[in-house]
């Protein structure tokens, strides 16, 4: 075990957690509704983290350069607190609201996980987050976090706060999560069509065996659908359809180049529930008919057979 002191403060913004091995150590985690609450200002060498599950509540904080900010967060939003920055939960009445919350700072490492520094060396997003500081970070979370946040407060909740061997695999994957999320949300603040755009293209590729339409398409990048047409076919010269197809169709030839199952039954493994719209589409992209490109890659393979015999 690397025997590091335990002097090192709760802030995630020091250059030895990347350059040495720290683990987290917990200082406080619960899963609680707070309602018609007001809590004094305070602060404590951990950093904090806290999640809106329902409702709404405030939270204020004092930064390190003595001005105040009030944040108003709402379900699926979370906000990040450095340590020892002053700062106050308000809970209104007839508003109330459910949150998870950890707290936690670093201590020697363990060897159970690999240690902050270790993925911060392998991960560019979690390394450039590190370096980043910031007093209070707020951002919305599509649900990725929430479900690695409440397994770690449920998990420290069973081993009475002693941590362990998945509590310190939840913790490494919160720190990846939220860095990522952090760096889409720094993207999207710079160039948000391209955002929007990337995404659509990843669920294409996710998803292009199912059934899709674009309304599909915009509801899971959360855009409204006439919008993400424009500027989808503005930054990729195609319209979502378009791509999808082209995509369908680039599969449907590694499947006849690749494998033996039946040209029949090609269209239900790239999405097309008619397998004579699938045929109209596959001669319009590649100018050969399914049977035509088969037969030419067999031929082609046979031909490299007789190469090799000679």
């Amino acid at each position: 075990m690397t025997n590091f002191p335990l002097n090192l403060s709760g802030s995630l913004f020091q250059q030895a957690l990347i350059e040495r091995d720290y683990s987290p150590h917990f200082f406080a985690y619960y899963y609680k509704q707070w309602n018609n609450y007001s809590m004094s200002y305070h602060q404590h060498n951990s950093t904090e983290i806290m999640y809106l599950i329902s409702g709404s509540c405030v939270v204020d904080v004092r930064s390190k350069t003595c001005e105040e900010e009030r944040f108003r967060l709402k379900r699926g939003e979370l906000i990040i607190l450095d340590a020892n920055v002053p700062h106050r939960l308000i809970v209104e009445d007839g508003t109330p609201c459910r949150m998870l919350n950890v707290e936690f700072g670093f201590m020697e490492y363990t060897g159970v996980a690999p240690s902050i520094g270790k993925l911060a060396r392998k991960e560019a997003a979690l390394a450039e987050w590190l370096q980043m500081p910031f007093s209070s970070l707020v951002m919305p979370d599509s649900e990725e976090i929430y479900h690695v946040l409440k397994g770690l407060v449920l998990e420290l909740d069973q081993s009475g706060g002693k941590g362990g061997s998945m509590v310190d695999l939840l913790f490494c994957e919160l720190l990846l999560r939220v860095s990522s999320l952090r760096q889409d949300q720094l993207h999207a603040n710079q160039q948000p069509s391209q955002l929007y755009v990337r995404r659509s293209i990843e669920f294409l590729h996710q998803n292009y065996d199912q059934s899709i339409q674009v309304k599909d398409i915009a509801a899971a990048v959360n855009l409204h659908p006439g919008y993400l047409h424009r500027i989808f076919k503005s930054h990729t010269g195609r319209t979502l359809s378009d791509y999808l197809n082209m995509l369908r169709m680039e599969k449907a030839k590694m499947l006849l180049g690749q494998s033996d199952i039946p040209i029949a039954e090609i269209a239900d493994y790239v999405g097309i529930s008619s397998r004579q719209y699938f045929h109209l589409l596959f001669k319009k992209y590649t100018d050969n008919t399914p049977v035509e490109y088969r037969n030419s890659i067999e031929r082609h393979s046979w031909s490299y057979e007789e190469m090799d015999a000679q």
